[in-house]
This record gives structure tokens, sequence and C-alpha cells, in this order.
């Protein structure tokens, strides 16, 4: 399998590597075109008549196949060449958003053409997200995969501060159709540069694709820190949009000065999601999955503070402090799995860890609109504030967690003859 041609003793940054420098040139191309994505996907619903049901529906269309083609990405991201399905993936997106961008500067767009085109996209991100994961472990040194974790986040949150404002003000000035104009040439863009990495292709199994998929299965639940660790991961995704995304808004109009007050408050997060990017990029603990599982408790921190009614700076620092948790996570998340799970097999394994957090998307937001007929908006909140708390509290008394730790030159060899059994097998 082709990996980074230089040794981890000669570089001193994933920046001198030329196939990392294009893969993270396409991550900050395309999440320029991301960022302003949503908001010109509702003014497109709005402008076209649509009210919160087609909202809705377009947004149900754009998550339903993420979760329904996920496994079927990973399996493909462990046969295929993963550069070849970014590029593909990326092509895909580009031409979803590019027809629907025509359709709305046309005149032509409506509920049913909008939701196709997010059916695409998509089904697109199902197969994007898994080579993605493997694809990084393949072009950098087991060295400097944290860094480079945190260095493919450091764009991405950038824009996610500055994005949206921009994305406005587009959509103010010119209309939908040129931020979705915009959204697909970055995708394009994205999927050129991609196709230079020529990635070879994982090396397969005779099987066929149900013997890899159980296969596949059989991996995920035998490591319990890997499926115990999803699971967390879909009570905290799940409480953390349903109190955050969903109630934040509505507290903020009761108790706060409104959109002013939230504004400031969903600032103060994506601050914390830098500070959390510049936290790793100098920052390498040893206990990477222990570190990952406490930092993301972070998230109740900013949902009680709303919960209690605390004063606005109090809410602003806990947003700043979820922020800056959430983000330690996910790199040291990324990196104890790219560096504990074979490349043989990272893309089912991710699929299916991916496939549990999707479904908390609907199930976080079905569970909250059933209690808020029966609780206040503080209560609310506060319960997911405690669902986040337990189920960080039971991932921690999980004893493979405090397994998964950085792998050290010592360890190497292990990891490596690890993998060829599982090659073998």
């Amino acid at each position: 399998m082709k990996t980074a041609a230089a040794s981890p003793e000669i570089i001193s940054t994933p920046l001198r590597i030329g196939a990392f420098r294009r893969f993270a040139s396409a991550s900050l191309v395309s999440a320029t075109g991301s960022a302003m994505a949503p908001l010109a996907l509702a003014y497109s619903v709005i402008q076209q008549g649509g009210g919160p049901g087609s909202l809705g529906l377009v947004l149900a269309t754009n998550t339903v196949p993420t979760i329904v083609f996920l496994l079927m990405g990973g399996l493909f991201a462990d046969r295929l060449s993963r550069s070849r399905i970014l590029f593909v993936g990326n092509l895909l997106a580009a031409g979803a958003q590019g027809a629907l961008a025509v359709t709305v500067a046309t005149g032509h767009a409506s509920t049913a053409s909008i939701a196709m085109c997010g059916f695409v996209s998509g089904t697109a991100a199902s197969f994007i997200v898994p080579a993605t994961q493997g694809a990084v472990a393949q072009i950098v040194p087991e060295d400097h995969l944290q860094q480079a974790n945190a260095l493919l986040r450091l764009p991405s949150n950038a824009v996610r501060v500055l994005g949206p404002a921009a994305g406005g003000f587009v959509v103010a000035a010119s209309g939908a159709a040129w931020a979705l104009a915009w959204d697909a040439f970055t995708f394009a863009v994205a999927s050129v540069l991609l196709l230079g990495l020529r990635l070879e292709a994982p090396p397969t199994t005779p099987a066929g694709v149900l013997a890899d998929l159980r296969a596949g299965w059989t991996g995920f639940w035998s490591r319990a820190w890997l499926w115990t660790y999803t699971a967390a991961g879909t009570v905290l995704v799940a409480a953390w949009l349903a109190g955050f995304q969903l109630l934040g808004p509505l507290v903020a109009a009761r108790q706060y000065a409104g959109a002013r007050d939230w504004g400031l408050i969903q600032a103060a997060f994506a601050s914390g999601l830098l500070v959390g990017t510049l936290v790793c990029l100098r920052w390498k603990p040893y206990r990477l999955l222990t570190v990952a599982v406490i930092t993301g408790g972070a998230l109740a921190l900013p949902l009680a503070a709303m919960a209690c009614s605390l004063s606005l700076p109090l809410v602003l620092v806990a947003a700043l402090l979820a922020g800056t948790g959430l983000d330690v996570a996910i790199v040291a998340w990324n990196t104890a799995f790219q560096q504990h799970v074979p490349q043989i097999e990272q893309g089912r394994m991710s699929a299916f860890n991916g496939v549990g957090e999707r479904l908390a998307v609907p199930l976080g937001y079905l569970v909250t609109a059933l209690a808020a007929h029966s609780w206040n908006s503080q209560a609310v909140l506060l319960a997911c504030a405690a669902m986040i708390t337990v189920a960080t509290v039971l991932n921690l008394c999980v004893p493979d967690v405090y397994r998964v730790n950085r792998l050290t030159p010592s360890h190497r060899w292990r990891a490596s003859h690890a993998d060829r059994e599982v090659e073998q097998a």
C-alpha cells in the first residue's frame, strides 16, 4: 500500500509532504463552499415559496443518504483507491450543487428538485467520509498523524467562523444561486486536487461484498473501545444537537437578548474549535482515547449554564470551553483510530462509527420535540447536559479506553505485525 514517501525521521511537519499539501488544499477549498451552502440552501427553499415543511424535507433528503449508503461507502473505501473515491465523490457533489445553482438562477427550482440535488450531495458525502479517514493514514507517517489531523481541521474551523457571515453577504447581495455555484466550483477544484493523490487500493481478500461487510462488523464489535465510544458519541451528539442547536435559540430569546446574544454564543463556540485545533498542534497526549472521552464531555457545560440561567459572560466561557474540548476530542479520536485500526479496515470501521453518530441527529430532535410537551426548555437543557455527563462517565468505565494510547516506536513492530495478521486472515 502506498504511503508517504518521506520517513518520520526526515520530516518535521506533514506540510513537507506534497500529497498532504494537496489533500489539505482540497479540504480548505471545499470548506469555503460548504460553509455557505446551508444558508444558500435554506434561502433557495424560501425564495421558491417553501415553508418549514419544505425545508425539513430538503434537509431530510440530504441527511438520509449519508446514513443509508455510509456502510457501502466504507466497504468501497477498503476495496478501491481512496483517492479515486474522493475524486468521484467530490465530482458528484459538484454536479449536484451546480445543477441546483442553475435551477435556482433560472427560477425553475422546486422543493422536489432541490431535494433531489440534496439527495445526490448526501450520497456523495456517504462515500467521501469513510475514504477521507483512511486516506490521511496512507499519506502521513504515524508520528505526524495528530498534527495532520489538527492541520486539516484548522481551515475548516476558521471558515466555520467566517463562512456563514460571508455566505449571508453573498446571498443578500447576489442571491442564493451564486453561493451554490461557488460551492459547486469548490467541489470541482477539490476533485481535481484529490485526483492527483493516486493512492493505491488497500489489499483485499477474495471474499465477496457481504462477507467483507460481516467481517467489518465482527472487527467493529470485537473492539470494545470502538463500539462503546460510538455508542457514547451517539448520545453526546443527540443531546448536543437537541440542547444547543434546537433549544439554544429559544432559550436565548427568553433569557438573553435574542439573536444578538445567540450569535455571540455561537461565535464563542466556533472560536473554541479554533483554540482546540491550536492546542492539538502543540500538545500530544499519550492517552489518546481517554483524552477524547473526557474533553468531549465539555459539551455539557454551555447546556448546563443556559439551563441554570447563568449570566451571558459565563455562558460564553462555557461555549468557548465546549468548542475547545470538542476539537481536542475529534483530533485525539481520529489519531487513535488511525493508529489502532489497520488501514485495510479503516473504511468500514469509520462507516460503522459514522452511522451511529448520524442516527443521533433525527433521534435527538425527535426526543426533544416529545420532551418539550412535558418539560420547559430549561429542564430539557439540564437533561441534555446530564445525558452527556453520564455517557462520558460510563465510557470512562470501559477498561479498553485506557489501552488505546499513542503508539510509540516500541509499539510499531507489534502494530505492523497485527496489520499483517489481519491482512493474511
